[in-house]
């Protein structure tokens, strides 16, 4: 049968985007190939035939073998059907086989012709995109659903998803803003509850009334009457609030957010219920949520090294809990940064009672590394500095005592010393406003490559205490920096877009050949190809947001880069750190070193798929970041 190419290139998606000159000089690149009745097209596991297969005839019918040798047909591919795209755009093995369940005509387009399209056609180029993410995207939460942590957990059964109201108090007691204080003790006392709810004459919330309020606002105070006194003037006034249909997860964020011990419940707009700390304990068999309250009450420094493992600890509970990479990187960040803002704050107190005094201006402590981005699971090595406002030396000695002070408390309490020194007892890294923004400077233009890898570090850091503003100014600088034609933009870029994935030639796994990590991969060098591309885009564009994931939401959300693209890494670093985070919880339960090394075939097929898709992903975000970058920089080094 003779095939018309051209009229099979125009009715099929995505070739019918293309104009009509692109199409004719495509068709004169595309082989005609007929398989007879049963004949197969390609077999799973077969290195890719780099060509895509687009139907012109036929039915074709594509197939899984499993484990046992028993094949399934999953499903099936119709004239204008195309498929071996994703062996095709990923240079991996076919994950399954394609047979012709009658005559099948395919057009045969070579992989080079489909390159040069995606290059030079955005819209070409994002259909394909978007159809490996939502592979991706599936395989990820496919192997989430599935997945059985209990191997790497000694907790129960997965909470996140149930909602508030399965575990709230529904009709909680209240008063109005009038109501006699004694009244609402009397309230308390009746019902035996820790807390009472202060609405308006609508019914709607303003106020909380806890045991601890009536202590510390009326006991404690005798020159207050008690019976002259309302709610209005005791309650607090800072509600935090989540509704009804918000998941257990939103409920724990907002506990270990906010520091607090109630929430109220709404349905909409009205009152629907209380939620406290011990409900949301109750609902498990451990105290392992005590964690927040005793980092915020801890009264010294003794008390918070003995916690720190308590919050490490808490890891174990969310991975156990199925909790997703963003839900675990928001509640464990919190619970960090709760634990360094206290013992800053312990440190400070320490300070004045040697002599030294209170701190003699402002000053902001930011994090960097994975903690900066938000990124923490497991705790590594410090990364911090102090940005202060003062530039006396006397304000620089005090700030370098207390740097100093915070690093070893920070250490008592778990969090390792950097071997690198990037640590705010350094004086390199605790410096005044006005000499970070020279040095900056210094960096960004001079670019030798000691101030590279400075400038990497810093460009992920995230005010955590004290004058953040500080930190924001400090930002501005950077971007205005940023905004010249420097050479610390080309040199930021240049290395990352040259350095392969862990992926061979004919799309198996590159794993290490010799020494300790024999066919293994390091989760976290193909972790840190994203973050550095992401990170790149982010300053260029002024994205003051130092997390991965949040950058790059930011950057798909101003089409810097499409929405298919940013879905497709996100999909893939959510699954590098998924895989991470599991088999270093593993092996620390082992009492083996969390190192970031996996060995990938020691995954299940559907796993394999998934970490050989992320690396795709990469390759994806390299060729995007040297489009973007790399080539303009080059040409102005060169001009």
């Amino acid at each position: 049968m003779e095939v018309n190419v051209k009229e099979v290139l125009k009715a099929s998606v995505p070739f019918s985007s293309l104009d009509e000159a692109t199409v004719a000089e495509l068709a004169g690149h595309v082989e005609v190939k007929t398989y007879p009745r049963g004949a197969y097209v390609f077999r799973q596991g077969q290195k890719s035939l780099q060509v895509l297969f687009l139907i012109a005839s036929g039915l074709g019918e594509v197939t899984l073998t499993d484990d046992r040798g028993q094949e399934t047909v999953v499903s099936y591919r119709r004239q204008h059907d195309f498929f071996g795209e994703t062996a095709l755009l990923t240079d991996k093995s076919y994950g399954g086989s394609v047979r012709a369940a009658e005559d099948l005509t395919c057009l045969l387009v070579p992989r080079e012709k489909i390159e040069e399209l995606i290059a030079s056609h955005p819209e070409f180029a994002g259909f394909f995109t978007a159809l490996l993410s939502e592979r991706l995207r599936l395989l990820y939460e496919e192997t989430v659903a599935q997945q059985s942590y209990e191997a790497y957990s000694t907790t129960e059964s997965p909470l996140l998803r149930k909602r508030v109201s399965e575990i709230m108090t529904p009709s909680p007691v209240t008063c109005r803003l009038q109501t006699p204080v004694t009244s609402v003790a009397r309230l308390m006392a009746d019902y035996r509850i820790s807390s009472v709810i202060v609405v308006d004459d609508a019914g709607y919330p303003v106020g909380l009334i806890t045991e601890k309020d009536l202590v510390h606002k009326v006991v404690t105070r005798p020159s207050w009457q008690a019976e002259n006194l309302s709610a209005d003037l005791v309650m607090d006034e800072k509600l935090v609030r989540v509704q009804i249909d918000d998941f257990y997860n939103q409920a724990l964020l907002a506990v270990v957010k906010h520091q607090v011990k109630h929430l109220v419940v709404m349905d909409g707009d009205k009152l629907a219920g209380i939620l406290t700390l011990r409900d949301l304990i109750k609902t498990r068999s451990t105290g392992s949520l005590w964690v927040t309250d005793k980092i915020e009450t801890a009264k010294n420094l003794d008390d918070l090294a003995k916690i720190g493992q308590e919050v490490d600890n808490f890891l174990n509970y969310l991975v156990a809990e199925r909790a997703s990479v963003p839900e675990l990187f928001e509640i464990i960040t919190e619970m960090h940064d709760r634990l360094t803002c206290r013992v800053i704050e312990l440190c400070e107190q320490e300070m004045i009672k040697k002599g030294y005094g209170p701190p003699p201006g402002e000053y902001c402590w930011v994090n960097m590394g994975s903690a900066g981005r938000k990124e923490q699971s497991l705790r590594t090595d410090q990364d911090n500095a102090i940005i202060y406002a003062a530039g006396d030396p006397a304000g620089a000695r005090y700030f370098q005592t207390l740097g100093a002070r915070i690093a070893e408390e920070l250490v008592r309490a778990g969090f390792a010393w950097c071997k690198g020194g990037v640590m705010a007892s350094n004086p390199q890294w605790c410096r005044s406003l006005t000499q970070w923004k020279e040095v900056v400077t210094s960096w960004v233009v001079r670019a030798e490559p000691e101030d590279i890898r400075l400038l990497t570090i810093l460009l992920d850091f995230r005010p955590v205490y004290g004058a953040k503003n500080l930190g924001q100014e400090l930002w501005q600088h950077i971007f205005h920096v940023f905004q010249k034609p420097v050479k610390a933009s080309h040199f930021l870029t240049e290395e990352e877009v040259r350095t392969r994935v862990p992926l061979t030639f004919f799309g198996g796994f590159a794993t290490e050949k010799t020494g300790p990590h024999k066919n293994e991969i390091n989760l976290k060098t193909a972790c840190r190809h994203i973050i550095n591309c992401v990170r790149v885009f982010a300053v260029r564009n002024e994205i003051e947001e130092p997390s991965t994931l949040g950058r790059l939401a930011r950057i798909t959300k101003r089409e810097i880069i499409s929405k298919e693209d940013g879905e497709f890494v996100q999909n893939a670093f959510e699954t590098l750190m998924m895989l991470r985070i599991r088999e270093n919880l593993k092996k620390v339960r082992q009492g083996k070193e969390a190192d970031n090394y996996i060995n990938p075939y020691q995954l299940n097929k559907t796993e394999q798929s998934l970490l050989k898709d992320a690396f795709a992903a990469i390759l994806r975000l390299q060729k995007l970041t040297s489009n973007h970058f790399t080539d303009y920089w080059l040409r102005y080094l060169t001009s």
